[in-house]
């Protein structure tokens, strides 16, 4: 026979409580350097953001690949197609989407922890803004010098910027957008955090510094001087994110690095089409920091 005994208040809080949600599982202050994610999934991290930056703009360029060979009967056409070259850059957007979200997931254990301070994304008392936007036009100006004594020959980005002027905006737009952001948190971010406390700051630098390098050979690869120029802003932003602790600032410089050149990229084709301006404080000031692309 059921009962119509009563339950106690305290009984249904209990039951309540046992249904909801777990609180968040990162109780203690965040630390850039003390992260909770391991050094495996550090790795695997970069792993898979190589691997996304590799495959998924050409899996995105298959069907338009198909419809050529079937319209045309060749892939020989496809070589200096621009809007097969347009399509493949665009692919790196999602790409950067993808990424980001992978970051996220490790970073919070899927909304468990806290994203940003864990990062690092704060300044230092050490390092603020305007100081950080000199770095970066000291690093720009410190690449210029590399490529102009060093030199070097055409590169397949350089082709690629060539290619149209659609090309060429959408380059700028990644350079300075998604690009720097991702990377960050990608490199000096999820990779250095796991590999400094696994292994020690010296380890780390020289870890990520070569691996961030590394992955922008394919680009440069048959110019030296940009390389160098490459290796010196690795390095120099790993050193920022060691000394200070703190991602922001590598970001910064980052951004502002690409952000300038992005800048010039978009204003180049202007200022070759008014010949009276490159004689002009602004056209002199865009030559000069043309080289670098160059």
């Amino acid at each position: 026979m059921p009962t119509n005994e009563t339950v106690p208040a305290e009984t249904l809080i209990e039951l309540e409580a046992s249904r909801s949600p777990p609180p968040q599982e990162f109780s203690k202050p965040a630390n850039p350097d003390d992260p909770p994610w391991s050094l495996l999934q550090g790795f695997l991290v970069w792993a898979v953001s190589v691997a996304l930056l590799l495959f998924l703009p050409l899996l995105l360029i298959l069907p338009y690949v198909a419809y050529r060979i079937l319209a045309h009967g060749s892939i020989e056409v496809l070589a200096s197609d621009p809007n097969l070259i347009f399509l493949s850059i665009l692919g790196v957007l999602p790409t950067h989407i993808l990424t980001f979200v992978l970051v996220w997931v490790v970073v919070t254990n899927r909304g468990r922890r806290p994203f940003w301070p864990l990062l690092g994304w704060s300044w230092p008392n050490s390092l603020g803004p305007w100081k950080t936007i000199g770095a970066a036009v000291f690093l720009l100006a410190l690449g210029w010098l590399i490529t102009h004594f060093l030199g070097g020959a055409e590169t397949q980005l350089d082709q690629i910027i060539k290619s149209s002027p659609q090309a060429r905006i959408l380059i700028a737009l990644l350079a300075a957008g998604t690009g720097p952001l991702v990377e960050e948190l990608v490199y000096r971010g999820v990779l250095y955090s796991a590999v400094q406390r696994a292994l020690g700051v010296s380890w780390a630098v020289v870890i990520v510094s070569v691996l961030f390098a590394g992955v922008h050979i394919a680009q440069y690869y048959n110019n030296f001087g940009v390389i160098a120029v490459v290796a010196v802003l690795s390095v120099s932003l790993t050193l920022v994110r060691a000394r200070t602790g703190r991602l922001l600032p590598a970001y910064v410089i980052h951004f502002v690095f690409n952000g300038i050149q992005a800048l010039i990229l978009i204003l180049q084709p202007w200022l070759e089409k008014n010949q009276n301006l490159q004689n002009s404080a602004p056209g002199i000031l865009i030559a000069f920091i043309n080289r670098v692309l160059s």
